[in-house]
């Protein structure tokens, strides 16, 4: 576009460069890549621009003229200066590339590889964006900084207290215990178990929601043993 008349003259047009297509990926990223950061390998078949036999006439310049059409009034108008270039096809190509995960990473973070996108002829390519997606972990459920899962306990363990231990994302051990009562349904909090914060040292939190596991049936002598501690 032109930039029209200017202080002391007129303005020029700028070369107007066309653009390839941007390419848009989602990501899929394991939980303990994006709580520890790794590198992931991705293999592309993308489009690229392959020399071929004979020249062609390309738009490689489109350039502003001014042209006076009566005293004091002037014309501005577009023309091409165009030049034999060498003639081009598009062709295919794998290609491989190291997508940096940092630790913490967020689900939709985007991740920018400039100029890997669609290629155009007499134009800069577009870019290749990665849109970070959480895959599903059979233990965990992420929402930004946290961490949720789930655990069921018996009937005696919610009753009288327990201990347990698990295994964390980077495979550190977890270690928990309650001496009170135990409610179905009632969520455990554990400061800084949860995700990493990107660009920060602090970690979110670890929430455990707990079910009870019911026995099927009591003896009679349970029965009895149950009603003695009730009454």
């Amino acid at each position: 576009f032109g930039r029209g008349f200017g202080f002391g003259g007129f303005g020029e047009e700028e070369d107007q460069v066309l653009r390839g297509n941007d390419v848009l990926v989602d990501l899929e990223v394991s939980l303990e890549t994006l709580y520890v950061g790794g590198k992931l390998v991705v293999t592309r078949d993308k489009h690229i621009i392959k020399p071929a036999k004979g020249t062609r006439k390309c738009n490689c310049k489109n350039k502003m003229k001014t042209k006076q059409i009566a005293p004091g009034m002037f014309q501005q108008y577009t023309v091409q200066e165009c030049e034999d270039c060498p003639n081009v096809k598009l062709g295919r190509e794998d290609t491989t590339l190291t997508v940096e995960i940092d630790a913490g990473t967020r689900d939709g973070h985007e991740i920018t590889f400039f100029e890997e996108g669609e290629p155009i002829v007499d134009g800069e390519q577009g870019d290749l964006k990665f849109y970070v997606r959480t895959m599903k972990h059979p233990r965990f459920r992420r929402d930004n900084d946290n961490l949720y899962m789930e655990d069921t306990i018996t009937l005696k363990e919610a009753l009288v207290g327990f201990k347990k231990t698990f295994k964390h994302l980077d495979g550190h051990d977890v270690d928990f215990s309650f001496d009170a009562v135990t409610y179905p349904g009632m969520v455990r909090t554990f400061k800084g178990e949860g995700m990493p914060r990107p660009h920060d040292p602090s970690y979110g939190d670890l929430f455990i929601t707990f079910s009870i596991e019911f026995p099927t049936t009591l003896s009679e002598k349970q029965k009895d043993d149950i009603k003695k501690i009730l009454n």
